[in-house]
């Protein structure tokens, strides 16, 4: 007989302030029932099994990623499914009758309000009578919202989680409001969903991406030779190749970010786009210049979590101007993260 389970379900791209809020319940409930709390995803997603517009489709977290974060939030036991045509055909019914309880026990299901289960896509509220027909309880947990100030505008302070409304105990908040000068545009409330995190790295705002998230935005990757133009005027720059092809990068432009690399910690300035200083048709690069630092990271490990955007990527009319605008970037980075951000990677 296998252990009894408290159980949630989805797909947790990102695993962010709406998903923490459904890890809460879930491992409430467990905690208050002596069962273990089990998060079961899928590996892929469902549009790259299905091709619903898959050649689209861009995640905000890896496998790697989304394991990590869920285990950083005290879940007991995550499993991960192979998400097959085979498996997508399954109904609500028999994902609940042979797969939540007949494989994994489960006797409480935590459900985020926007989930959707088996081939008939039955919403959450849908759900609750056919499982409590198969003795399974439902919960349904409410959407999470959070104001932002949009325009990259919001009201977070950096690297901390900001204040969120909502039913049900509280996440750890705080952060005071931040505006741009001359800006008093009034917040916006924003139901936190993957697709709305997805949207706002589209447009470059890290901050708002960030804000729900309830952590900083990383791209992780390893270092590869560039054209190292950037050490010819005094900017020399580590050129990423992402481990994960489908991570979502955010828009084209210049941004303050932190860095992870040779198990340090610094700050610096990243370039996303395709250079068009130093000429036309250049495939799309993610190139970060890493503060006070000089060292040989050629096919090492690289992490970037984005700050702020500084601004949109431009040509200038010659190398000497491109140079003199990235003095100007690097202070207005400086202005966004501390200087003398270097530590020791934990």
């Amino acid at each position: 007989m296998c252990q009894m389970a408290v159980v949630s379900t989805g797909f947790f791209d990102g695993v962010h302030l709406g998903h923490r809020h459904v890890i809460d319940r879930l491992l409430s409930e467990a905690k208050a029932s002596g069962e273990e709390s089990l998060v079961i995803t899928f590996w892929p997603h469902p549009r790259n099994v299905l091709q619903n517009d898959a050649r689209n489709l861009r995640l905000l977290t890896s496998l790697e990623e989304k394991r990590r974060l869920l285990e950083g939030l005290g879940v007991d036991r995550i499993e991960v499914l192979p998400f097959t045509r085979e498996f997508s055909r399954l109904t609500t019914e028999a994902y609940l009758r042979d797969v939540l309880i007949g494989r994994y026990g489960a006797t409480t299901v935590v459900l985020g309000y926007d989930n959707r289960i088996g081939s008939d896509l039955l919403s959450a509220r849908e759900i609750v009578p056919i499982a409590e027909r198969l003795g399974l309880r439902v919960i349904v947990e409410s959407p999470v919202t959070i104001p932002l100030r949009g325009k990259g505008f919001p009201l977070q302070t950096h690297g901390h989680p900001r204040p969120c409304k909502r039913e049900g105990p509280g996440l750890p908040g705080g952060g005071a409001e931040r505006r741009s000068e001359g800006e008093s545009l009034p917040p916006e409330e924003v139901t936190v969903s993957s697709t709305k995190i997805r949207e706002a790295l589209s447009e470059g705002l890290v901050e708002d991406a960030e804000a729900m998230l309830g952590y900083r935005y990383w791209l992780h990757g390893v270092v590869v030779a560039g054209n190292k133009l950037g050490r010819t005027i005094g900017f020399p720059t580590a050129n990423m190749q992402l481990y994960d092809p489908l991570k979502m990068v955010p828009s084209d432009g210049v941004y303050a970010v932190e860095v992870e690399t040779v198990g340090r910690r610094f700050s610096g300035m990243c370039n996303i786009g395709v250079r068009p200083t130093v000429g036309s048709g250049n495939a799309r690069t993610i190139e970060t210049h890493i503060f006070d630092f000089n060292e040989d990271i050629y096919g090492l490990d690289i992490r970037v979590g984005f700050v702020a955007k500084i601004r949109e990527e431009r040509h200038f009319d010659s190398l000497e101007a491109l140079s003199g605008q990235l003095s100007k970037d690097r202070e207005a980075c400086l202005g966004k993260i501390p200087a003398a951000l270097c530590e020791i990677v934990k």
